[in-house]
């Protein structure tokens, strides 16, 4: 049998704070981005806050609150309510409570991780009686197309990237074939689309591999240094896990001796020579850094599928991968550098100045930085997915008391108040809800108003979207609100019966307290 929705009073007591103040903003989208209905009121909005310092024992005629009163939570993540928190005899049906950015840049990097609802406290209340609007396209750079349904970006960052390949296989081209003139510029930037086209196609193959999987894929973005395949759940089995990291370098290796065989019958010394040339070594070197044992590469989540697989715990295999992964960023600043020093990569060190030196050591301090925040930002969301299943809407949804459409909304703060409920749902004459009350519309309206304020003036209208189940839970629960952004949402059992009144706001704090906790 689940717990009762939270008790405890709708509103402050009189002389708490009354809502000047606007509450920070939830946090940033996982991911994906990751990833916001807001509450305000007419003439301003409420701090979560200030509102949860209010006596939730003294009788209530002030403003209403837009945080639950701290004995409504304990200090777990989920915000259970006490265990004496019970429903009212006699009460009416609604107080009554029947008993998961593959983000990978070359270096790879995971970012299939959970994100928020899209609730952001302090932002414009939504207009009574209008459908909650669908969050929009994730965004992130230039859309280039949609293959597989999922949209393909080019970063801002790509324009830079691209003009510096340009640069340089540019003057290795006047080196190679210095009868091109200033035309070598216009193959090597033919080469910079090229290579990215190859980045792309080992994008592709994570996401192919992540759709099989029946794995939702946000969005492909091409940025800096490589690709960006944001897919928004991790895979359910290790195996799955290995298989989807494994494509990618796959693919990179499947290209690269496509380009070896197509350099057979041309002629070297020349233009398709040397860009089928630069195309295999180059997607063979992608091929062989992803493939590096350390997350956030390929071979990193290859190796935490494999430790996933003996320990049957995969946390434990992320932990072993994010250590790798750290291990081997500070191997890539100390390491490049010497390697290019001492002659290891092929290069003549009577050719080496001081700037190629610092350009080593600046490309050596990017890749380390890269890798060290992605095995960490790996370990945080591995961390964040395990307590995510105690985040369950039965336990943060608020007790409600139904109120007919012509009620004043004195009288519904006082029988709310009376039953030690915390939310409004409006109901027809036969008791079948209509919409929800907003907190942040109650916060505008002036106490000696209220008498002659009726609720349905400050109501949202429901839509199919904002009924949710009690049941719902973790990545579920998320993916629900973030589908129908709303600042409330009503919580119904499996029967159909009214079970509470769900804020966002609450979601959103529990979210953040499940992020903060230790493992």
């Amino acid at each position: 049998m689940g717990s009762a929705p939270h008790d405890g009073p709708l509103a402050p007591a009189p002389g708490a704070p009354s809502g000047d103040s606007t509450p920070p903003d939830g946090p940033p989208s996982a991911g994906s981005a990751p990833h916001e209905a807001a509450a305000a009121s007419e003439t301003g909005t409420q701090s979560a806050d200030s509102a949860a310092n209010a006596d939730p024992s003294t009788p209530v005629s002030g403003t209403p609150s837009t945080s639950p009163a701290p004995h409504d939570r304990t200090d777990t993540a989920t915000g259970t309510p006490d265990a004496g928190t019970t429903p009212h005899a006699g009460q009416p049906s609604t107080d009554r409570a029947p008993d998961r950015p593959h983000a990978h840049t070359e270096p790879h990097a995971h970012t299939g991780a959970p994100t928020p609802p899209d609730a952001r406290p302090g932002g414009p209340a939504m207009p009574k009686g209008r459908p909650p609007q669908r969050p929009k396209e994730p965004g992130g750079g230039l859309l280039m197309g949609r293959p597989f349904g999922v949209p393909v970006y080019v970063a801002p960052s790509w324009f830079l990237v691209a003009a510096l390949i340009t640069w340089v296989f540019g003057g290795q081209l006047d080196r190679v074939l210095p009868e091109l003139g200033a035309a070598r510029y216009l193959v090597a930037l033919f080469f910079a689309v090229a290579f990215y086209g190859s980045v792309l196609v080992h994008e592709l193959a994570h996401t192919v591999a992540a759709l099989r999987f029946k794995l939702p894929v946000r969005r492909i973005q091409l940025q800096f240094f490589g690709g960006v395949s944001e897919i928004e759940k991790e895979a359910e089995t290790p195996g799955r896990e290995f298989v989807l990291a494994f494509v990618g370098p796959l693919l990179s290796l499947i290209l690269s001796g496509i380009f070896y065989l197509a350099m057979q019958p041309v002629e070297p010394g020349t233009v398709p020579g040397v860009l089928l040339a630069g195309l295999m070594v180059s997607n063979l070197i992608v091929a062989a850094f992803n493939l590096l044992p350390g997350l956030p590469l390929d071979g990193g989540r290859m190796l935490r599928a494999v430790v996933w697989k003996i320990t049957g715990r995969p946390m434990s295999g992320t932990i072993a991968a994010a250590w790798v992964g750290r291990a081997l960023a500070v191997s890539v600043l100390i390491g490049l550098p010497l390697l290019t020093q001492t002659g290891a990569l092929g290069t003549n060190t009577e050719d080496i100045s001081g700037m190629d030196t610092v350009t080593d050591a600046l490309l050596a301090a990017i890749l380390a930085a890269i890798i060290w925040t992605g095995a960490g930002n790996s370990l945080r969301m591995a961390r964040l997915r395990e307590h995510l299943p105690d985040l369950r809407a039965r336990n943060l949804t608020r007790r409600a008391v139904p109120v007919e459409t012509n009620t004043p909304l004195s009288e519904a703060l006082r029988r709310a108040n009376a039953a030690g409920a915390r939310a409004l749902v409006v109901v027809d004459a036969d008791g079948q809800p209509l919409s929800l009350v907003r907190e942040a519309a109650i916060v505008g309206v002036p106490e000696h108003r209220r008498p002659w304020v009726s609720v349905s003036g400050l109501a949202q209208d429901l839509t199919e979207g904002m009924r949710v189940s009690a049941e719902l839970a973790g990545e579920d629960l998320l993916d629900t609100l973030r589908a129908t952004p709303a600042t409330e949402y009503l919580v119904v059992e499996e029967t159909g019966e009214i079970y509470g009144v769900l804020s966002a706001a609450d979601v959103e704090r529990a979210f953040v307290k499940a992020m903060a906790r230790p493992n």
